[in-house]
């Protein structure tokens, strides 16, 4: 079967040149894996591994492509990580398919002592936002810095069920544009970019079709996470110590402002940024609006 059609998709740098990412080096990732437990991680070094460590976890029906333009721009000052969470990307699929909170801490708690992480940052976005701040709460002596990206303790009902519909519509398609037009109606990006995100989301199968890539069980309409209920994310935010910012995008429908400004107070000296011409897809929608209210953060958290 053929690959995914090269010609639909802007090379990375001019794609992120386009959105007004600036970069100093034309940076590319080394693709690795790491086994931990019970299962194969994949996952984007970018930049010199001798350098700070940042890991980024991405959300629910994304992978670790979805960082490409902010690890990029980040790449000459850090080793950036971006890991493929269990079932996504082209890390392995558990064959219980479980994807419960419990389940994905263990999972960190197995591949950061393997990736041999130690006071390093920690980015993470919607289900890896959350996994990101329950993480640091468990382990206050290993995360330098965390940025939690639109993600809190309480969600926006319509926004959830935006993100349910989307991922539980037919999963096998005929054509790649086809997939690409239903990527467009749902983000609004422009044609290029979506090529460009779609390349590393869906794979043809045997029988010629298109399909995501992760694991179906999460599309499935009685798929449920088994999250924790709000009370208990409440309280693990209130056990973190570290410099932590707090990233809403100013159109999202998923992190109302009640809880972004309640997550500003509970956990101590966190600071917030809003980012324009964005909504839950923060960095993917703006990411040279993101870099604006990152960098800052990083430099200041060094």
């Amino acid at each position: 079967m053929s690959s995914i059609p090269e010609t639909q998709a802007l090379p990375l740098h001019e794609a992120a040149k386009r959105m007004g990412v600036n970069f100093k080096e034309a940076n590319s990732p080394a693709d690795k894996t790491v086994r931990a437990n019970g299962l194969e991680f994949h996952y984007l070094q970018w930049g010199d591994p001798k350098k700070p460590k940042l890991l980024m976890l991405h959300g629910v029906a994304q992978q670790a492509h979805s960082w490409d333009f902010v690890s990029l721009a980040l790449s000459d000052r850090y080793c950036v990580i971006a890991l493929d969470q269990r079932g996504h990307g082209d890390t392995q699929w558990p064959s219980d398919h479980d994807y419960s909170a419990e389940a994905q801490q263990r999972d960190l708690d197995a591949v950061i002592p393997a990736l041999g992480l130690k006071g390093f940052i920690l980015v993470g976005h919607s289900m890896g936002g959350r996994n990101s701040y329950v993480f640091t709460s468990r382990h206050l002596d290993l995360v330098k810095a965390l940025v939690i990206v639109d993600t809190g303790p309480g969600g926006v009902r319509t926004g959830s069920q935006r993100i349910r519909r989307f991922v539980t519509l037919p999963d096998e398609l005929d054509s790649y544009e086809e997939f690409a037009e239903r990527v467009k109606g749902y983000t609004g990006r422009p044609t290029w970019m979506v090529h460009g995100s779609l390349q590393h989301s869906i794979k043809r199968l045997p029988n010629g079709k298109w399909t995501w890539k992760y694991d179906k069980a999460i599309r499935s309409p009685d798929f449920k996470p088994q999250n924790w209920p709000p009370e208990r994310l409440w309280a693990a935010l209130e056990k973190i110590k570290c410099p932590t910012l707090v990233v809403r995008g100013a159109n999202t429908d998923v992190l109302s402002e009640e809880t972004f400004q309640r997550m500003l107070e509970v956990v101590p000296g966190a600071k917030g940024a809003t980012i324009a011409k964005a909504g839950h897809l923060v960095a993917g929608d703006n990411p040279s609006g993101f870099l604006e209210a990152l960098e800052p953060f990083l430099k200041s958290a060094a």
